[in-house]
């Protein structure tokens, strides 16, 4: 039978769940969880509508945003990311890497807002990741304005996580633990530059690429350039008012034995002469967690293709050190400067 265009589409539209259905009736909520274990299960991805987000924070956070790029050079490179040893603060453009290769976008990385833990020779290495962010003194307002997304966007991924535990058949609290009072939070304050500002040989703003954690959101303001690796290739995943787009992570993939497999997605870069701007927030589990496998109903786990394997990107469940590996890779700079000991010992 001839496939209809709506069946064809579904196909290369990544879908768009309202998050209001899951407090709707008995038939909405089963409908939303039936989507969101497809979408997840076919995409790794999916946009999110209904998951009340004050639009005014949204807004307020990417004019926030554009005042931080729009800062001379010296007031960013005063929090660069070399300066700390918790993979904080700015990064200028080509300096974070993606399976080696540089990234064409300049950015800002805000974690939960932490003291650091107490460190010594026989402190797990992960709990260097901990500590506090590095704030421009030049934007005050930067800090609480970003906290109080930050803030916002953990409440809601929380609840979609919860979601996604029941979408495979467990109790929605059985996440719980691995993310009660200290979920990892990191959001990204990102800016693509031009084709114009970048090598002519390079189109990458990021390359392909898993996200480390649970789930992601990514807001993005007005420009496209996110892609979505599917058996058909890339699917471009645009902007849509009023939405974000979830991206399932490396550790949901462990929790569910490969059932469910996070994103692979990259960013292309910009046009000539026009810029993108995208905020993503990144939630995790604690840095102490080891992330379950959870005991999947019968037909769910006869689906499970346990996660991937794949040698240049180990998987651990160990939760601190799945989040110290790409950190380390990612920004070789840091790791050069502050946990050089770590390098040597996986040389």
């Amino acid at each position: 039978m001839a496939r209809t265009a709506a069946s064809a589409a579904a196909e290369t539209t990544v879908p768009i769940l309202d998050l209001r259905r899951l407090h709707g009736s008995g038939e909405e909520r089963a409908a939303f969880l039936a989507g969101l274990r497809a979408a997840i299960r076919r995409f790794g991805a999916f946009y999110l509508s209904g998951h009340g987000v004050d639009p005014d924070l949204v807004a307020q956070g990417f004019a926030l945003s554009r005042r931080f790029f729009a800062l001379p050079d010296a007031e960013k490179l005063a929090i660069e990311m070399v300066h700390s040893p918790h993979f904080r603060g700015y990064t200028r453009p080509g300096w974070e890497r993606t399976r080696g290769l540089a990234d064409w976008r300049e950015q800002v990385d805000i974690g939960s807002e932490r003291p650091a833990l107490p460190g010594g020779p026989d402190a797990p290495a992960w709990q260097r990741l901990e500590g506090p962010n590095q704030w421009p003194a030049a934007l005050p307002e930067l800090r609480p304005g970003i906290l109080a997304l930050q803030a916002a966007l953990t409440e809601v991924t929380l609840r979609l996580l919860r979601a996604v535990s029941l979408a495979v058949g467990q109790r929605e609290d059985a996440l719980d633990p691995i993310v009660a009072e200290r979920p990892t939070q990191l959001v990204k304050l990102i800016r693509y530059p031009g084709h114009d500002a970048v090598p002519e040989d390079s189109s990458q703003g990021v390359g392909p690429h898993k996200d480390s954690g649970l789930l992601t959101l990514v807001l993005q303001h007005e420009r496209g350039g996110l892609q979505i690796e599917t058996p058909a290739g890339w699917l471009d995943v645009p902007p849509r008012p009023g939405t974000v787009v979830v991206n399932a992570g490396e550790l949901l993939e462990l929790a569910t034995d490969g059932y469910f497999r996070a994103a692979v997605h990259r960013v292309v870069t910009p046009p000539a002469g026009v810029e993108r701007l995208s905020i993503a927030f990144f939630l995790g589990a604690r840095l102490d967690a080891r992330v379950p496998v959870l005991p999947l109903p019968p037909d769910l786990k006869a689906e499970a293709r346990g996660p991937e394997r794949d040698p240049l990107n180990p998987l651990f469940h160990d939760v601190g050190a799945n989040a110290l590996k790409g950190r380390l890779r990612s920004h070789p700079d840091v790791a050069s400067r502050h946990h050089a000991d770590l390098l040597a010992a996986t040389a």
